[in-house]
């Protein structure tokens, strides 16, 4: 093989390789963004729950007869 062509060869690989690593990374990203969402809503549903139940157990007003 011509020592050119060997070289076009061997970047044409290594930016294949490069894109792949690429594509990779912003899936493990993605990946990672969706997995935080639920966590938000979780915690956000749970302190709600915090918070209703303290309403719930706090002694309410005095009621005048």
């Amino acid at each position: 093989m011509h020592p050119e062509t060997h070289l076009a060869l061997h970047h044409l690989h290594a930016a294949d390789l490069r894109a792949a690593d690429l594509r990779a990374e912003a899936d493990a990203h993605r990946l990672a963004v969706q997995a935080k969402r639920p966590y938000a809503i979780r915690t956000r549903l749970g302190w709600t729950l915090v918070e209703v139940g303290l309403r719930l157990a706090s002694p309410g007003p005095a009621l005048a007869h």
